[in-house]
């Protein structure tokens, strides 16, 4: 298992805009960025409830459970049906529908469990409920693979909305759980002044910097702008923006420096490392100029939200908050940049849930180079 001892020994279309992550594409001054370190520790302590010692300890079996997860997702081959980690993040849960292979997951230091449906299976099924609600007026407001309890997961005011969504699709009942639920998701917009980069009289955040071939610039969230509109601080135009169905774009800043910073807590600047994803329950941060440098943990992959503008499909739901100003900004979890903020319920005073779209998938959409360091 993961434990101490192991551990030593190794536009305004919808403005969802997330200000104040310094991976900004223009040459910024501030303190000098450091691997995950002082900022997200102490936001790690102070939303996860955690001693500086559980923080770090927490960071390095979370890095060590991404190997291991990484691993068996190859070589468990089909019948892979997803993992987890449990809530202090020590052990690492890995499913499987074929009772041979709990074994080879034992040697990995993981706990085997297997099941009845693999995680090919389970996403078919989500991709049929994304089908069946683009012609649906209303009902279910969130729905998404849940691996743990190996089915796919719908939220909706009541039983009946989400029974009729799971109806439309076709999909099997015992695949399916409908979860009653108040939550009502929405892009986080706030069409006002303040940092970070404007669109117009909007205001959205820096993802993350990135390059394609030699023209540098930054990832953000698609409902902040569309193709062709301009930018200031810094100045570009978006190349490529898709929301809904996605929650992506890409910004062009020439003349501009693209760093591999992600702003922490305090001003202190994080570097990105790479791009790998985290597993469901891992530790998770978020930067933005309205609440700042927050942190949760990992809920779901491969979620998709119903908001007023439309589906989104394939965001990843986290317990981080957010409010009107953060979208569009950085998640990162450890070193590894994770995806950019798309929209969310509740708020950082009573606690809420937020959505990010995972950046590789805006990476490989408009061929990107993510920027490290």
């Amino acid at each position: 298992m993961f434990s101490q001892r192991s551990l030593l020994a190794g536009t305004a279309l919808v403005a969802l805009c997330l200000a104040g992550t310094t991976t900004t594409a223009s040459a910024q001054s501030g303190p000098s960025p450091s691997a995950p370190g002082a900022s997200m520790l102490e936001a790690l302590q102070r939303d996860l409830g955690l001693s500086e010692q559980q923080a770090v300890t927490r960071l390095a079996n979370e890095e060590r459970a991404a190997r291991a997860d990484s691993s068996l997702n190859s070589s468990l081959g089909e019948a892979y049906a997803g993992s987890w980690l449990n809530g202090d993040a020590s052990r690492l849960t890995v499913a499987t529908t074929d009772p041979a292979q709990t074994e080879a997951i034992k040697a990995q230091g993981a706990r085997p469990l297997v099941v009845a449906r693999t995680l090919a299976q389970l996403n078919a099924a989500k991709d049929r409920l994304d089908q069946a609600a683009e012609g649906a007026k209303a009902g279910a407001a969130l729905w998404y693979v849940d691996v743990p309890t190996n089915s796919v997961v719908i939220k909706a005011a009541d039983q009946a909305a989400g029974e009729a969504l799971a109806a439309a699709a076709g999909v099997d009942a015992g695949t399916v759980r409908v979860e009653v639920s108040g939550e009502q998701p929405q892009p986080f917009m706030n069409i006002i002044g303040g940092a970070a980069y404007y669109i117009g009289s909007s205001r959205c955040s820096i993802g993350f910097s990135v390059t394609r071939g030699s023209t540098p610039g930054f990832v953000t969230a698609g409902h902040c702008g569309r193709a062709g509109a301009r930018t200031t601080n810094p100045t570009g135009t978006f190349q490529g923006s898709s929301f809904p169905g996605n929650d992506y774009a890409w910004v062009a800043t020439p003349g501009h420096t693209p760093q591999p910073w992600v702003r922490g807590s305090g001003g202190a600047n994080v570097i990105v490392r790479g791009s790998a994803q985290a597993v469901v329950g891992a530790s998770i941060c978020r930067s933005g100029s309205t609440t700042g440098w927050r942190c949760g943990v990992i809920q779901q992959h491969n979620t998709s939200v119903r908001y007023s503008q439309g589906t989104v499909s394939g965001l990843t739901r986290t317990t981080v908050c957010a409010q009107p100003g953060d979208s569009g900004g950085s998640f990162i979890s450890g070193s590894q940049a994770q995806g950019v903020t798309s929209g969310g319920s509740g708020n950082c005073t009573t606690g809420g849930t937020t959505y990010h779209q995972p950046v590789n998938e805006i990476l490989s959409a408009y061929g990107l180079t993510l920027r490290v360091g």
